[in-house]
């Protein structure tokens, strides 16, 4: 082999190789730029590693909704519940948490719904797209079933379908028969849910390893390992960024670092409302009678997907800051889960595959950070997807792309605006 090129001077540096990572670097490839995109691991190791790969167009839901603070303080109180803060004096996490209580009134949340679904719905084209020029990926176009056990969230489901009906998303508000006639695999105690027959469903970390091969095609170099550990700056901008393997300089940085963004800026004197929220996915043999359509079971808030050879499981949010401890009561709380809504369909009796978590960049209004910073011209920040980073890749790398190149950008970015809570 060949002497690895390891560029000390490019047009533009990408800092972190998950999906939007890849995203970012794929269209910007695209303009002609010179690219470094810079992992600190390996590409998709992060929150793009195992996580439920759901495209959602049309349920594109803020994590702050009305009333899910006074049910996230009941469930602090379950060890395996789908809710949880990690007790600890941290400035950062009262301040988020102040921000996400307001965040969480009806009218905010409704714009930020709205605007999620543009954004889903853009993302979803672009992922169609990415399909037709060769990006090889798995990639399920099945739709997305609200699963409900009970009549408290089946009313809270016909909720959301009747606000998603106001910004023209088609939803298929299902009775207990039409859902169990939709998926057969669902046990009879479950009453009705929803049908989203837009929405799909990808294994992220193949799509991020597809992507990542093709923006290398277009010249994009690619150093993992390379974990930064300090930056230049001068005359408001920024200079180099310093690496564990070696000092990179370039005319543009774009910070897609997931959770750890707010971390990686704290030397810059920047500040991002961002909190890590831990989620967890455990992946199985795919069984002969697995579901054929990716699920919400309502009650529990974990999400199913069935793979090409695998069925994932996900779920739980923990709000513990940058900690990837294994809290084993609550994978065993997704385990639980599954029998009550399955039939015929339990973990223990599977053939298991692999236990993963990973740390969702959550901003308090759902809605990402996107945009140059003010302090410094040449950085442009990219995080903040929340729940839904996987459905979001493709449109946040063309959005960047955009500001890059100096282009108007095709989505109004106000509302994602990087200094909205300074």
């Amino acid at each position: 082999m060949g002497k690895e090129i390891r560029p000390n001077k490019v047009e533009v540096a990408i800092i972190g190789g998950g999906i939007m990572g890849v995203c970012i670097a794929y269209y910007s490839a695209r303009l002609g730029s010179e690219i470094v995109l810079l992992e600190k691991d390996e590409l998709g190791a992060g929150c793009s590693g195992a996580n439920a790969g759901l495209i959602v167009p049309g349920h594109s839901l803020p994590l702050a909704t009305p009333g899910i603070m006074a049910k996230g303080i009941r469930w602090l109180l379950n060890p395996e519940s789908p809710f949880y803060i990690k007790p600890r004096f941290e400035p950062e996490l009262f301040s988020w948490l102040w921000t996400f209580r307001r965040a969480c009134q009806a009218e905010k949340m409704f714009k930020s719904m709205a605007y999620l679904c543009e954004l889903n719905a853009a993302s979803k084209s672009l992922f169609e797209e990415m399909a037709a020029e060769g990006v090889n990926f798995f990639f399920e176009k099945k739709g997305l079933l609200i699963v409900c056990r009970t009549k408290a969230n089946w009313k809270a489901a016909i909720e959301e379908a009747h606000d998603k009906e106001k910004l023209g998303v088609t939803v298929d508000i299902l009775d207990q028969e039409s859902i169990l006639q939709k998926e057969p695999t669902l046990k009879p105690e479950v009453i009705g849910g929803l049908y989203f027959p837009q929405d799909a469903h990808i294994d992220c970390l193949e799509f991020v390893e597809a992507v990542a091969a093709k923006a290398k095609e277009k010249g994009v170099k690619v150093l993992t390992k390379a974990e930064v550990i300090g930056w230049q700056k001068a005359n408001g901008r920024i200079k180099k960024v310093l690496t564990t393997r070696g000092e990179i300089e370039a005319e543009q940085f774009v910070l897609a670092a997931g959770a750890w963004s707010p971390y990686l800026i704290k030397d810059l004197d920047l500040k991002l409302l961002v909190q890590p929220a831990k989620g967890y996915s455990l992946t199985y043999r795919k069984p002969i009678n697995s579901p054929s359509i990716p699920m919400i079971l309502s009650e529990t808030k974990v999400a199913v997907t069935p793979l090409a050879e695998g069925l994932r499981f996900g779920g739980t949010l923990e709000l513990a800051g940058l900690d990837l401890k294994i809290t084993h009561r609550r994978v065993e709380a997704i385990k639980k889960a599954i029998p009550n809504y399955l039939k015929a369909i339990d973990p223990e009796k599977l053939e298991f595959l692999m236990l993963w978590r990973g740390l969702r960049p959550c901003s308090p209004d759902g809605l990402p950070f996107i945009g140059r910073s003010q302090k410094y011209n040449n950085l442009i920040i990219a995080c903040g997807h929340s729940m839904q980073g996987v459905s979001l890749g493709p449109i946040t790398g063309k959005i960047v792309a955009q500001i890059l190149a100096g282009e108007k950008p095709l989505i109004d970015l106000t509302p994602m605006a990087v200094d909205r809570y300074n």
